[in-house]
């Protein structure tokens, strides 16, 4: 294909939506998937859940190293091809086994994507950090506005529909990637590099101590929100409150990001980011205080409004904040580690939970998960 100039945000912010729409339907999709319509029990889905977020975690890995070592191009095509690849034969074969092993392959494709996507944003010449961040995450959550608006309302109809409408926009997000991304970004490296050239090895000491205890951090926050994302489902639709209802909560969640982002990116010039990411933080935290006193949908509404805004504050500005603290020469390495830690929370999450709610309760599991916030929102505060 041939090579554009310079990359562009709108591409970017694009892939991103593309590529969000699409995994919409198989996150909040997969628990009650497995549960209700395959018959394995929650343990079985949290496995599943775990697998897909450690073949995850290899893409994001493979991603990056691929893309600081190989070719950028390249490795985004491939991600976006495995990916895409799995979910139209997911059309076909959505029985057991043959569902858990597809989605383990999109996972893969996808981690790889992740990895691309945010280190690409490294390369946006034109504009701050911080803004590119900030739009490729307003983008993300369109995408999981229209993904999850969607399998709420197709699911119920056909799950065939359902990933035959996966797959038109995986189909769309590598034609993206193929004919968007072939962008040379080595010359741009050299440009930006001028500003890391020159520290001595004990300040790069302290920053790669600080990126690997934000990353930590990163960890428990997703161990948390994966609960959202996967058991929820489960527990709202048990409490006799449709599974419509909860695919519109993920609706709501993306629209609160679409109309307060922007209005984030405006004051972000008056906040110092680390102080946005510590307010994030403690209101995601705050959101688990009262699930377990939460029996309807407008009580899981509110709360859900609480770690949506936290959300929204804290996590857009991790990769912005990594950005400006790593040599650009590994930004796959580091917006890789990124990705990576966001899946393994996502491993652990789901797992742990459907442990936790079989051998006790779900008010345990909520109870557990207020501390293990608190903990990254108290060792923040030192950043």
């Amino acid at each position: 294909m041939p090579k554009a100039k310079t990359l562009q945000l709108k591409w970017l912010a694009l892939a991103s939506l593309l590529n969000s729409t699409g995994a919409a339907f198989l996150w909040p999709l997969t628990t009650v998937f497995i549960n209700k319509h395959l018959g394995e029990s929650l343990t079985v889905a949290g496995i599943v859940l775990f697998i897909m977020s450690i073949t995850m975690i290899w893409g994001n890995y493979i991603g990056g190293y691929l893309f600081d070592h190989w070719n950028e191009y390249l490795t985004s095509v491939w991600g976006a091809t495995i990916a895409t690849i799995a979910i139209i034969l997911m059309i076909f074969y959505h029985n057991w086994p043959a569902f858990p092993i597809l989605i383990c392959f999109v996972s893969f494709g996808d981690g790889i994507c992740a990895s691309v996507i945010n280190s690409y944003g490294n390369f946006i010449s034109s504009k701050d950090a911080r803004f590119v961040y900030n739009m490729v995450y307003l983008a993300f959550n369109v995408g999981v506005v229209l993904g999850t608006l969607l399998v709420g309302i197709l699911y119920p109809i056909s799950i065939k529909l359902t990933f035959v409408v996966a797959s038109c926009f995986y189909i769309i997000f590598l034609l993206t990637v193929l004919l968007c991304f072939n962008v040379p970004l080595h010359k741009q490296i050299k440009r930006k590099q001028v500003s890391t050239s020159h520290e001595d090895t004990s300040h790069q000491f302290l920053r790669e101590v600080m990126v690997y205890a934000i990353f930590l951090h990163l960890i428990m926050i997703y161990l948390a929100y994966a609960l959202w994302e996967s058991i929820m489902s489960v527990h709202i639709t048990n409490l006799g409150i449709p599974f419509v209802a909860y695919s519109l909560l993920w609706t709501l969640n993306g629209a609160i990001i679409i109309v307060g982002q922007p209005i984030i990116s405006y004051f972000a010039p008056y906040i110092k980011l680390h102080i946005q990411i510590y307010i994030g933080l403690l209101l995601f935290t705050f959101s688990f205080l009262f699930l377990p006193l939460i029996h309807t949908l407008l009580g899981f509404t509110i709360d859900f409004i609480v770690l949506t805004i936290g959300d929204m504050l804290s996590i857009p500005g991790i990769p912005a904040w990594i950005s400006e603290i790593t040599p650009v020469s590994k930004s796959g390495k580091y917006q890789s580690l990124i990705s990576s830690t966001v899946s393994i929370g996502r491993a652990i999450g789901p797992l742990l939970g459907g442990i936790i709610i079989e051998a006790y309760s779900y008010n345990v599991l909520f109870i557990i998960c207020l501390p293990i916030n608190v903990s990254h929102v108290y060792t923040d505060c030192d950043y």
